[in-house]
């Protein structure tokens, strides 16, 4: 199923186009700023509706910042005619436009046509997902609840093991092997503070989810 982000301000339209999608086999996700939709835009987004007066930002700047974040599809909804104006968003990176009041049955069908379009980008392939965190293999860059969280080497490449196998349950052996390379410095207490300082970071972002479980006598494993 296919995931549509939706940037609506105006709560009722914003609900309609949610059932109008839903009704259709799409998961919507619901933004009604353009921040908001920002936060929202992850690795699992398709397609992206647009309504360009929104409070706060331009449409301009929120498409930037979009396809800056994961380039897929969009779709500008929005009641202005202007034809330099979509000439415009359209080189700026928006993909389609479509004016209101538009018929349900053409939106429905140009959604289809940039979907049937549209390669799946190959950063997706370096993004490692565990509930709500976004590990990114090719910058080094961590996500938790849409938000950055700055990791040091070590604690990257100990999640990323760990994501990598997210079934497995690890003996702090099988971690310091795969992290430090048998480097003589590190130890059983080098990994233990490594963890806490983990589990720290991801609970300053999601205080309400759990990440890392210990596994009593024997080492971590990622809490389902």
């Amino acid at each position: 199923m296919k995931n549509i982000l939706i940037i609506e301000d105006d709560n009722y339209i914003n609900d309609m186009l949610s059932k109008l999608l839903q009704l259709n086999h799409y998961h919507t996700w619901s933004a009604y700023s353009g921040t908001e939709g920002i936060l929202l835009h992850n690795n699992h987004i398709d397609l992206i509706l647009l309504d360009l007066m929104l409070p706060g930002k331009n449409g301009e700047d929120i498409i930037k910042e979009l396809q800056h974040k994961k380039k897929v599809p969009i779709i500008v909804i929005s009641a202005i005619y202007d034809t330099d104006k979509k000439i415009d968003l359209l080189k700026l990176g928006a993909d389609d436009y479509i004016t209101k009041p538009f018929h349900n049955g053409e939106l429905l069908a140009r959604i289809e046509v940039q979907l049937r379009h549209s390669v799946p980008h190959n950063d997706q392939e370096n993004i490692l997902i565990f509930k709500d965190i976004e590990l990114n293999t090719t910058d080094y860059t961590v996500k938790c609840n849409h938000e950055y969280i700055n990791l040091s080497k070590k604690e990257f490449e100990i999640l990323k093991v760990m994501i990598e196998n997210p079934n497995r349950v690890f003996t702090k052996n099988n971690l310091i092997e795969q992290v430090w390379d048998n480097e003589d410095s590190a130890d059983d207490n080098t990994l233990n503070v490594h963890i806490s300082k983990i589990r720290n970071k991801l609970k300053e972002k999601n205080p309400n989810e759990k990440y890392i479980e210990t596994v009593w006598s024997i080492g971590y494993k990622l809490k389902k």
